[in-house]
């Protein structure tokens, strides 16, 4: 199988804390121990010859609104040939515990601003699509914010010709096969398994894996 990321390339992960996975400040290569570490590893496993190098930036808590604030320190002045963003849960929950709405509209305004000046640079993105397992159950009345804006994601990474990575649609197949807890303890931060799953996706997305 042909990946699509080239020799010599920089790969950047950004979003909110399930990319950031607790990852070490101090350390710029530091990548977490999630689904970006997972899907790294596997990918330098895979393509040893392949002399990719891998950042992780992703900020626990973070709204899409907070990924425009700190873009050109934490992505721009990176320069990476591909940048993979998952963000949008945040948007989402603080609606449902905070009143902090971020309507639609703004939601795909804020994505427009992290992805415009990547695509005047040149830069191959990869959208990953927001989710949430309905564990506990008032995660399932999110639905009615959380769809529209995985619509969002799907319709900016058919414009901007991206990678899609399916995130929600895997969860969904992968709840009839354990209950949404075992994959997500919360319906939104992943388990062990869930990363993994994560991981696995997002290497077949960039075609890294059969």
């Amino acid at each position: 199988m042909q990946t699509l990321i080239q020799d010599g390339a920089t790969v950047l992960f950004q979003g909110d804390s399930i990319t950031d996975a607790g990852r070490i400040r101090e350390d710029k290569f530091n990548l977490g121990a999630g689904y970006a570490m997972m899907a790294a590893a596997w990918f330098q496993m895979c393509y040893p010859e392949k002399r990719v190098t891998f950042l992780n930036r992703g900020i626990g808590g973070d709204l899409s609104v907070d990924l425009t604030r700190r873009w050109d320190r934490d992505c721009l002045a990176l320069r990476p040939d591909w940048v993979s963003i998952l963000v949008g849960i945040n948007d989402v929950w603080r609606r449902y515990t905070e009143s902090r709405l971020t309507t639609v509209e703004t939601y795909e305004q804020n994505y427009r601003t992290l992805l415009d000046p990547l695509r005047q640079m040149g830069t191959r993105l990869i959208l990953c699509e927001p989710f949430v397992l309905h564990t506990p159950s008032d995660r399932e009345q999110w639905r009615e914010d959380l769809n529209p804006k995985i619509e969002v994601v799907r319709k900016l990474a058919r414009e901007y010709d991206a990678v899609l990575v399916p995130f929600d649609e895997v969860f969904a197949q992968a709840v009839q096969r354990r209950e949404p807890q075992f994959w997500a303890y919360d319906g939104v931060h992943p388990t062990e398994a869930g990363h993994a799953l994560m991981a696995r996706t997002w290497l077949r997305a960039i075609h890294a894996l059969e």
